[in-house]
This record gives C-alpha cells, structure tokens and sequence, in this order.
C-alpha cells in the first residue's frame, strides 16, 4: 500500500493524523505531512479509513 497526500487540497481538518498517527501528521500551518508513504501491514486498516474520513479528499491510497 501507498499513500500520498495533496497539500494544496488539504484543509487541515486533523482527520488522518488522529486515525492513523504513526502514517501522518500535521506542519505548523495544519496541513498534512506523510510521515510513511508505503504502509506497513499493521496500519493499513487505519490509512484507509483516513482516507475516506478526509473531508478534502486530499490524501490517495493505492493498494
């Protein structure tokens, strides 16, 4: 699995680091950062909820 993120898209909502916090964060301004762009086995669940709770839709996973 791997995950990207859109920063110009991103609202800073906070959705993907509190769900999945050891694949993202946020900067200083809220936006996302990818802390892990291929995901490990354990934290594959949380990275796609992330994905479809981001109000943005700025983050992509791809299987």
């Amino acid at each position: 699995m791997h995950v990207t993120a859109d920063r110009d898209v991103c609202v800073g909502a906070g959705m993907c680091a509190l769900t999945a916090p050891g694949v993202f964060d946020q900067d200083d301004e809220g936006l996302v950062t990818v802390l892990a762009s291929d995901v490990e086995e354990g934290s594959r669940d949380a990275v796609r909820e992330a994905g479809m709770l981001c109000p943005s839709g700025a983050l992509r996973v791809t299987e």
